[in-house]
């Protein structure tokens, strides 16, 4: 695949499930059905499109030996464009998506690491599931890359109903953690440039109940269906293999089939279709009932709601004797499905999805195009399909009458059984073909805006000189595609001269086209975007502020969650505070200046103790901390992991860019651990007295030239445009920095 072609790449991540190109596993479990196909068949459909140069299906990685082996492969083609990459994440072993969440971060910075590999920053990421949104959204705030989202289901919806039907919140709490799941997908609607839904409904009924609704983001596009592999049947067309396994069930397999195909949960409602065929004798004279409902070996292995549905089932075949009019296999092949569709318009049947919520309803389109007349639940996308393809009938899925009605009605009246199926074989093309899909989904992208940054700085402030330095603030984050970073303290470093900031953002913008730029600060966030708002400069790929303790990508300013969890161990700022409060000589600095995992001291040398004895009372009390002393009067406590020479090492193993191609500068002993090793370093001509022992250090170059002039120095001196003139191995990284 080129990585530098300029057609579009596009990202699809889908988390959850067990994901493959072949013989799909639907119906296995409640995380591996309709979502599963969807995005395999859309991926495939994208990358047919001439617009569509590359196209990544990345999902998690699960290396299981109750799972094929097909799942651990970490890369699958698909096409010569498309193709699925498996990212490991959490435990070797499978997970329903409900336990996946506390590893959605590492899944995120994977990810990450991913796209570092391809050198290319896709165009599009579109996620399919709240957990995918999660990830989408950090990674695409990252990137500055437009985020695309499917839901796929709600959660605020499945609480609704889950209530609705008399479950303790507690108890969908402890098994769905939906609470959860809920916030990732506010945060989702709130990141999203686009949400694809599958229809009206969806948009009006299910999305309108978050507080993050934004009808002008969202746009209908139904899926698609691959005609390659749903078609009617042939005139000479062989006896299918699934049929052998039906014949096993039924006393006169030549009638017709009353066709159900779903995975095994509650709300599909398969149940109540099986007692509305047990009460209807004339239903059981007119056809036989078929129920597929996924892959079993032992129900009483499975979880609880699987369970639960086929003990029910079985309960009444044996209460209405069902047997020889029910057929119920336990394993199919994916190829079976469409089979099984054919061989119910051959003995004109009638495909059913009785559920009491369905989304979309991906079976009715498949149904449909091999030529089955469809009956279908009043709720969601039937009504869509059945619209446009008028091929069917509407019911309630809670009125046992209305169900057997609209089956003995196909069932019966020959005339409409043709018309709907002549009518659905024509518009099913129409309507839910896959091409149709991709060229609505390509023409709502083009439309997609850019991610700017304006709303970070404000716009129209004058620059008090008449030569204003003019740099187009990049629409993305440079970091995956950046062979050399940038990385400079505010203070008494960039900011100080004028003219000298004026030249080092020309001489960025006219040769540092691979370059990409970070600040590094003591100050909070927002006192670094303030200070670069007054200085006019631009918005950088990354800002690490706090001395250290928060780490922030552009242009969307979006926190590392996992540098936080990192440097949070054994981070005690409570008892910090407290062992440090009847020290002579300190004084707490103001509260806009503290953070979560900074506490900041004001230092009167005249009255306190030495920086080394204040941090060997901490050991003693068994604080761990790192301290940073600064201009012989601030003091910032961190957490011992945290600095800012860590986290730019930890940005530089998590991006797969080597230290030595990070040129850091600094002036203070607050800068000290980013300038030492392997970095490529510079100490501006008006450094503080606390850093002259650097001198003689190898890679850091004590400039002449004060603040921004010394950084300029330091460009020419390491050739950092050219060819980085180091020739320094790699910085060995500590075991707990390879361990995040």
């Amino acid at each position: 695949m080129n990585a530098n072609s300029s057609g579009l790449y596009i990202l699809l991540v889908s988390i959850h499930g067990l994901i493959r190109g072949k013989n799909l596993e639907l119906g296995r479990d409640a995380d591996t059905g309709g979502q599963t196909k969807y995005v395999v068949e859309l991926a495939t459909a994208l990358a047919k499109h001439p617009q569509v140069e590359r196209v990544d299906l990345v999902t998690r990685l699960v290396d299981d030996p109750k799972v094929s082996s097909d799942y651990a492969q970490p890369v699958e083609i698909l096409s010569d464009k498309a193709q699925i990459i498996r990212l490991a994440c959490g435990p070797r072993r499978y997970l329903r998506k409900e336990v996946l969440w506390p590893h959605l971060d590492t899944f995120a910075d994977e990810l990450l690491r991913y796209i570092r590999k391809v050198g290319r920053v896709p165009h599009i990421i579109h996620t399919h599931y709240a957990d995918a949104g999660y990830v989408g959204s950090r990674v695409g705030g990252w990137l500055g890359t437009p985020l695309v989202h499917t839901g796929h289901s709600l959660g605020r919806v499945k609480q609704q109903r889950l209530l609705e039907q008399g479950t303790k919140q507690e108890i969908i709490e402890e098994h769905f953690h939906i609470s959860t799941r809920i916030e990732a997908e506010e945060i989702t609607l709130g990141s999203a440039a686009l949400v694809v839904a599958s229809t009206n409904q969806e948009i009006e009924e299910q999305y309108s109940i978050y507080d993050q609704y934004q009808p002008e983001r969202m746009v209908v596009i139904p899926p698609g269906v691959t005609l390659e592999e749903f078609y009617p049947a042939p005139e000479d067309w062989p006896t299918p293999p699934i049929y052998q396994q039906l014949q096993r069930f039924l006393k006169e397999p030549q009638k017709p089939m009353i066709m159900a195909i779903s995975r095994p949960a509650m709300r599909k409602n398969v149940n109540r279709l099986v007692k509305a065929f047990g009460e209807d004798p004339e239903l059981r004279q007119l056809a036989n009932l078929v129920v597929v409902l996924g892959q079993r070996d032992d129900i009483s292995t499975m979880e609880s709601g699987p369970r639960q549905v086929f003990t029910e089932i079985f309960q009444l075949i044996d209460r209405y004797d069902l047997y020889g009019h029910i057929a119920y296999p336990k394993h199919h092949n994916s190829e079976d499905v469409a089979d099984l569709y054919r061989l119910t318009a051959k003995t004109r049947g009638v495909f059913i999805n009785p559920a009491l919520t369905e989304p979309f309803g991906l079976t009715l389109i498949e149904a449909t195009a091999c030529g089955v007349p469809i009956i279908a639940t009043s709720d969601g996308g039937p009504r869509d399909i059945i619209a446009a393809c008028q091929n069917g009938v509407l019911i309630d899925p809670l009125n046992i009458q209305d169900i057997q009605y609209a089956l003995r009605q196909a069932l019966t009246d020959t005339k409409k059984w043709e018309h709907w199926a002549s009518n659905g074989l024509a518009n099913v093309r129409k309507s839910f073909a896959w091409e149709s899909h991709v060229e609505q989904y390509l023409e709502k992208v083009s439309l997609l805006p850019q991610q700017k940054v304006k709303s970070v700085f404000s716009v129209g402030r004058e620059f008090p000189t008449t030569e204003r330095p003019q740099w187009k603030i990049p629409d993305r984050n440079r970091l995956p595609t950046a062979d050399r970073f940038l990385v400079t303290e505010i203070d008494n470093t960039l900011l100080g001269e004028q003219e000298a900031l004026y030249q080092l953002i020309g001489r960025i913008r006219d040769e540092g086209h691979t370059t990409g730029v970070g600040i590094a600060t003591g100050r909070n966030l927002e006192s670094t975007l303030t200070m670069l708002e007054e200085w006019e400069f631009p918005m950088p790929d990354l800002l690490i502020t706090s001395t250290g303790s928060e780490i922030y990508y552009g242009p969307k300013i979006v926190p590392d969650t996992s540098w936080q969890k990192h440097i949070s161990y054994n981070w005690q700022p409570v008892a910090i505070r407290e062992a440090m409060k009847n020290i002579p000589g300190l004084e707490l600095q103001p509260p806009e200046t503290q953070g979560k995992f900074k506490i900041s001291y004001f230092v009167d040398p005249d009255k306190a103790p030495s920086y080394r004895e204040i941090i060997r009372h901490l050991r003693q009390q068994q604080l761990p901390v790192k301290g940073i002393f600064s201009h012989n009067m601030y003091l910032d406590l961190v957490p011992f992991r945290a600095s800012k020479g860590d986290a730019l090492r930890y940005v530089a193993l998590k991006w797969g860019l080597p230290v030595k191609r990070f040129l850091v500068a600094g002036a203070s002993g607050n800068d000290e651990s980013m300038l030492a090793g392997n970095t490529l370093a510079v100490v501006v001509g008006n450094y503080s007295k606390e850093i002259h022992k650097l001198r003689g250090y190898p890679q850091i170059y004590f400039a002449k030239g004060r603040y921004a002039w010394g950084i300029l120095e330091a460009l020419d001196y390491y050739d950092f445009f050219g060819n980085l003139s180091t020739t320094q191995p790699e910085l060995e990284l500590e075991p707990e920095m390879v361990a995040v």
